[in-house]
């Protein structure tokens, strides 16, 4: 089946379907949203917390979901992009069969994934009761189990809140919780035993896993026993679709490279959302589904698109930022810088070809689970032709 539309826009998440809630509301014409699990909404639905604009995540699903189709916008789930027959064609398989869209614009918000349990860094088996967030959620929030069907004793690893998270919902599952392992020596506060400065050595077992071999902060091993471990974090842009249909990838993010208007370097081609750089809250990814929408209005009014503009480079203590690229200069940009270690008091230096942008000491606390938004107000001195502009964080 070939068929044209006015917007496709490929995941069902908060960026997703914020960018057809408002394209729809403003008569972009016919707007569909692809989802490839069975219900939309994205991580939020098995995020049972708060957090989510004053809501808990799967109220904030079904309200972005709510909101999509009341404003007109075709949300369909099951389905799958699975390829690109051209630039703005993409080839969909749904429950009635093989189809090939074309669209006068597209927009990958496909969202970020956990990296899986078998390419984790940690040696050993992998035997059952080795999960990671997502699915230690999913198991409890969407598919009701409880106690020893996850298991007995549990050891959750990582720094970030997603461990606390975890924890609280492993207790609201009704499995114990030894201790959490935290490689960095600070973090947010956790509602179970913390192992700071520690790291996973090796999962032990077969069939079953029965501990984990720690190593602490002073140097000694030990083994935890335990039959579950939940490994939380390490984030990756669910990048497939956008790579194989030669949308360039930033490469310090892994996602797709944008602009201040998230446009790709693909004329037509928008990206929104966690598939950027990983995971940054709902509420971001859905502000920013609102914010690709305007750009996808003014492409479908005929607006030119930009040349590739000049890359933003990542260096010191930053880990990664977006967007990764100044066009247009003329307006400023909001950029959200992620540090990779905590800073107090950081100087943000913006440089190109040695030239001083601007330099600014930032008075917050800097701590790597949290991103920094700030307002490029010095990209209209920047030089088109003057090369890549670095951005640095450092003591």
């Amino acid at each position: 089946m070939n068929r044209t539309i006015d917007v496709l826009v490929v995941g069902g998440g908060p960026a997703g379907l914020a960018t057809a809630a408002r394209l729809a509301a403003a008569g972009a014409g016919r707007v569909e949203v692809l989802e490839r699990e069975r219900a939309a909404g994205g991580v939020p639905r098995h995020c049972a917390r708060g957090g989510f604009g004053g809501l808990t995540g799967p109220a904030f699903a079904r309200r972005a979901v709510r909101t999509a189709v009341r404003a007109g916008a075709v949300v369909r789930t099951g389905v799958s992009a699975t390829g690109w027959a051209g630039p703005l064609t993409l080839e969909v398989t749904a429950p009635t069969g093989l189809e090939r869209i074309t669209a006068r614009a597209v927009v990958l918000a496909a969202g970020a994934r956990e990296r899986p349990r078998s390419a984790r860094p940690v040696p050993g088996a992998r035997p059952d009761g080795v999960l990671s967030t997502g699915e230690l959620q999913q198991s409890v929030e969407l598919f009701g189990l409880r106690g020893e069907r996850i298991g007995r004793r549990a050891v959750v690893v990582g720094s970030d809140p997603i461990a606390r998270h975890a924890v609280r919902t492993l207790r609201r599952a009704g499995v114990p919780v030894a201790a959490v392992v935290a490689d960095r020596p600070y973090g947010p506060r956790l509602p179970a035993p913390a192992l700071r400065g520690a790291t996973v050595l090796e999962l032990v077992g077969h069939g079953r896993l029965s501990g984990v071999l720690v190593r602490g902060a002073d140097g000694r091993t030990g083994l935890l026993r335990c039959d579950t471990v939940v490994f939380t974090g390490d984030w990756l842009p669910d990048h497939e679709l956008a790579r194989s249909g030669g949308v360039p990838l930033d490469p310090a993010t892994r996602g797709p490279s944008v602009d201040g208007a998230l446009r790709t370097l693909v004329p037509g081609v928008f990206a929104a959302g966690n598939l950027l750089r990983g995971v940054e809250p709902g509420t971001v990814a859905a502000a920013e589904g609102r914010a690709v929408a305007d750009a996808v209005l003014a492409h479908l009014s005929g607006a030119p698109w930009p040349e590739p503009g000049i890359p933003l480079r990542a260096e010191g203590a930053l880990r990664r930022l977006t967007p990764g690229r100044l066009t247009g200069t003329a307006t400023a940009p909001t950029l959200l810088l992620r540090p990779s270690e905590r800073l107090a008091h950081a100087w943000l230096t913006i440089r190109q070809n040695e030239r001083l942008l601007y330099e600014r000491r930032l008075p917050a606390l800097l701590v790597p689970h949290r991103s920094l938004r700030h307002a490029a107000v010095w990209a209209p001195d920047a030089d088109p032709a003057g090369g890549p502009v670095v951005v640095t964080l450092g003591p």
